[in-house]
């Protein structure tokens, strides 16, 4: 029994000896590829048109490969759209002006990034936006005045000193001189840095009890926040074998 399609033989055997491929005969007449690919296949190519047909198949895979990569980046960019609003609407639903509310923030970045343990309150790191938040706080919440924050930087050993400082000491709003102590790291000796890194700046002031209570803050709400999560947990458990 002939196939629907076979009258479309005769046209689709002229396609293919003129060097196209079996895709594009098969969008062409609309012919399903198996089916084309019994009747094509004792037609003889010549070289440049098997060349061509590489070259085309590559061709293809090239824009296939650049339509996937603006396919992936416009989802990304919905997907980094999307968090920004929820992040947005968090912070509509919180008082940003409830010093508690600030101070519980700084809390639990200071649990994660600050120094304990010794006799200052000290936090470093290599965005200054984190810095400038925790100078934010400290001014706001416990009264310290910029000029008692001291700053020390650690950076690559291609990195210029004065430059660093005065590149800190603009982005943080403190005085240029209380960047006293730089350290370089022998180990980059020979490997170039990349002009986005200004290195890593460590702020400190002198009050232990600053560090002390924003460790137990951070360490007590997380307590509590995990203590009530179970006891949450226990009611719906209960409520579980009870009904069962």
């Amino acid at each position: 029994m002939l196939s629907k399609w076979y009258e479309l033989k005769p046209k689709a055997v002229e396609l293919r000896k003129r060097g196209l491929s079996l895709k594009a005969i098969e969008t062409r007449l609309s012919i399903p590829r198996s089916t084309l690919s019994g009747w094509l296949k004792d037609v003889v190519l010549s070289k440049s048109q098997k060349e061509k047909l590489l070259k085309n198949w590559k061709d293809g895979l090239i824009r296939a490969r650049q339509k996937a990569v603006v396919w992936h980046n416009a989802q990304k960019n919905l997907r980094l759209e999307k968090a920004r609003s929820e992040a947005q609407a968090t912070l509509e639903n919180l008082d940003l002006k409830n010093d508690s509310i600030v101070d519980l923030a700084l809390a639990m970045l200071y649990w994660g990034e600050g120094r304990k343990g010794n006799a200052v309150t000290s936090l470093g790191n290599s965005d200054p936006l984190i810095l400038r938040f925790f100078v934010a706080v400290l001014g706001r919440n416990y009264g310290i005045d910029a000029r008692q924050i001291k700053g020390e930087l650690h950076l690559r050993a291609d990195q210029d000193a004065s430059a660093m400082k005065r590149y800190w000491a603009k982005e943080l709003g403190l005085p240029l001189e209380n960047f006293m102590s730089v350290s370089f790291d022998k180990r980059t000796i020979g490997s170039p840095t990349y002009p986005d890194y200004k290195g890593v700046c460590i702020l400190r002031c002198g009050s232990v009890a600053i560090q002390r209570k924003l460790v137990y803050l951070s360490e007590q709400f997380c307590e509590r926040i995990s203590a009530e999560t179970d006891r949450n947990s226990g009611a719906v458990s209960s409520v579980g074998r009870a009904s069962a």
